[in-house]
């Protein structure tokens, strides 16, 4: 709990620090806050698309919640950002997990 106190603590000075957010969402994951974990998922890739580690992350907890339809989704927006910024590595990584889903 002191790690996510923590990151609240840096997040009151810049509330949109997509990093702080999703290290944030991290932490609730480990716990299993999963709502507050999705909800700041969402609102990173709201406002910054091309952060592309949290594509990955948010439809992983999909799956977890039993959402496939919609991790499929995401996996899929993340594709398509990964390739469009040329990161082979995370487009690797999420066309993995997609074909492990839908396969």
């Amino acid at each position: 709990m002191e790690r996510i106190e923590k990151l609240k603590e840096f997040l009151l000075t810049n509330p949109t620090d997509s990093f702080l957010q999703h290290a944030l969402a991290l932490e609730y994951i480990k716990i299993g806050n999963d709502e507050d974990a999705r909800r700041l998922f969402e609102e990173i890739l709201n406002r910054e698309p091309g952060y592309i580690g949290s594509y990955y992350h948010l439809a992983k907890l999909l799956e977890r919640m039993e959402q496939t339809d919609e991790a499929i989704k995401v996996y899929e927006k993340g594709m398509s950002a990964a390739k469009k910024a040329g990161d082979n590595h995370a487009f690797g990584e999420l066309r993995g997990a997609f074909e492990e889903l839908t396969f």
